[in-house]
């Protein structure tokens, strides 16, 4: 019987940093209503899911030390994504 085998992992994170001071400066709230209730004081945006996930096989393929041919199953999780409206 075959198992599955985890032998290298990635993460990647988007560049840009939208702080709770960044939403007050279009919704009516501030840094510490967020944070108290929350504890979030600030979130990275942007970036799309494909190429984020492409970066991080880069880094789990490396860290695995294997060719990508060789990769039967891919695993991606993501968080919960901020939606302003």
């Amino acid at each position: 019987m075959q198992f599955a085998t985890i032998t290298g992992w990635g993460k990647c994170m988007p560049p840009a940093i939208l702080t709770n001071a960044d939403l007050a400066t279009f919704l009516d709230t501030d840094d510490e209503w967020i944070r108290s209730r929350t504890g979030i004081h600030e979130r990275h945006i942007g970036g799309s899911t494909i190429g984020l996930s492409v970066e991080s096989g880069r880094q789990a393929l490396a860290m695995a030390g294997l060719d990508p041919s060789r990769i039967d199953g891919v695993v991606l999780a993501t968080p919960n994504q901020l939606h302003v409206e």
